[in-house]
């Protein structure tokens, strides 16, 4: 937990005024399909470049399968990382962003999406309790990500558990990780069955509250 952590202003995205960012979000429309024509006409036409995306659902739910229908096509291109705890995340993530700079430099870079697999199993163990370096390490991962998706144009997508709450499961992490994915996309199982139901919970652009039905079929 005393192991040093990224300057805060180091991961800030500043815009000098309105128009500056208008600009901007017009140049990062572009979108990642998820091979789920459900789920990417929820989202507007898919995983949306330059913004963070989350996924929660209970266990069985069905969150992992637009990420595997996705990655099951382009497996030759994936370059995967073990990580088990925070410290881990922080020093992929820390390549990542110089072999991303390198790339840039080079005029060639290739890398469009950032899988980070329940992002909650990382991040609950150290936010528990009364102390609040926890959060504070909470906020930089959240910080580095956006950053990521921003300077790099990438789509960056989360997996998060659910948690019992009252009368109902809820999203893990709390209230203070709930402002931090631009879209938050909640995906539950019909039981006994291949039928899934998505949920905006929170989205950038469009309406809350609107939901999908899919049928997920391996290949």
């Amino acid at each position: 937990m005393n192991e040093e952590q990224p300057h805060v202003e180091d991961r800030c995205i500043l815009w000098s005024d309105g128009m500056q960012l208008l600009k901007d979000a017009a140049e990062r429309k572009h979108f990642l399909r998820t091979g789920l024509e459900g789920i990417d006409t929820l989202l507007g036409g898919g995983l949306r470049k330059g913004q963070l995306t989350e996924i929660t659902g209970q266990s069985s739910s069905g969150k992992t399968q637009p990420k595997d229908v996705r990655l099951k096509r382009v497996m030759s291109n994936i370059i995967c990382e073990s990580v088990f705890d925070i410290f881990a995340l922080f020093e992929v993530l820390d390549r990542l962003e110089v072999s991303l700079n390198g790339k840039v430099t080079n005029g060639s870079n290739r890398i469009c999406l950032l899988i980070i697999d329940s992002v909650s199993s990382l991040l609950a163990p150290i936010i528990g309790g009364k102390n609040s370096q926890g959060r504070s390490m909470m906020i930089s991962v959240a910080m580095i990500l956006k950053k990521l998706a921003h300077k790099h144009n990438l789509s960056v997508l989360v997996t998060n558990h659910m948690v019992a709450g009252n009368g109902a499961p809820k999203p893990a992490l709390g209230e203070s990780w709930k402002a931090v994915p631009h879209i938050r996309l909640m995906i539950s199982r019909d039981r006994g069955s291949n039928i899934y139901t998505a949920t905006t919970l929170k989205h950038t652009l469009l309406a809350c509250g609107r939901h999908m039905k899919f049928q997920f079929l391996p290949s």
